[in-house]
């Protein structure tokens, strides 16, 4: 399959997302995708898309057989529903993981199954890793549909003992970081001192605390 674009990564997590949590209302209007999309929480990076590129997203989500246009008896407006469970050959448990994937990046089973429980509740840990493998197949349990893999296992880094899981839909659409940059990142966060600067402070300080005891002798006492 063709890679997706950042924006109909986000446009297929939202639209899986509603379709498991809100599903009396799914479809979604564009409106409401567009809310979903740029919704502040469950979201990482936050972004703000505007109608014309969420609409760009979900054509582009048509056009790799993931969504589709419907239009339901009584709406005013076009809605839009996704079919990667026709597509891919997904069932509740593997969208939901991948849905929270798109959304967030890279995470360990058990940030998935704390995050992902709003779509899909899983019992234990070992049902995520189960389903997380299935996805990580060329094609999916009980599939009609061929299909590569959807997900990969990114080994732990030095310092950490769990491994993440993420996305192959966009590979890059969430850098991975490794402890190493965040060690490198907390290090260019904190404020650099001068060296040159602490001497002189600390001379100064010296000679204050001289010229204290110099006035102590010479003060006469009461």
């Amino acid at each position: 399959m063709q890679p997706l674009t950042p924006d109909e990564c986000r446009a297929l997590g939202s639209l899986i997302e509603k379709a498991l949590t809100t599903p009396a209302q799914y479809p979604l209007s564009l409106n409401a995708l567009q809310l979903s999309i740029n919704q502040k929480s469950n979201r990482d990076p936050v972004v703000e898309l505007d109608e014309a590129s969420v609409l760009r997203a979900v054509d582009g989500l048509a056009s790799k057989s993931l969504a589709r246009a419907v239009n339901l008896s009584g709406a005013r407006v076009e809605k839009f529903r996704h079919i990667a469970n026709e597509t891919l050959g997904l069932r509740a448990p593997e969208l939901s993981l991948l849905s929270e994937l798109l959304l967030r990046g890279p995470q360990t089973a058990g940030e998935l199954r704390s995050r992902a429980s709003r779509m899909h509740q899983f019992e234990s840990i070992a049902l995520i890793e189960n389903t997380l493998k299935t996805l990580s197949e060329p094609s999916g349990a009980d599939a009609g549909t061929a299909r590569g893999a959807l997900v990969q296992e990114i080994p732990a880094s030095p310092g950490e003992r769990a491994t993440r899981w993420m996305q192959l839909l966009q590979p890059r659409l969430h850098p991975l970081q490794t402890s190493t940059t965040r060690v490198e990142q907390s290090e260019a966060q904190t404020p650099r001192v001068d060296l040159g600067a602490l001497e002189a402070l600390t001379l100064r300080v010296s000679q204050l605390e001289q010229a204290v005891e110099a006035l102590k002798r010479a003060r006469p006492s009461l």
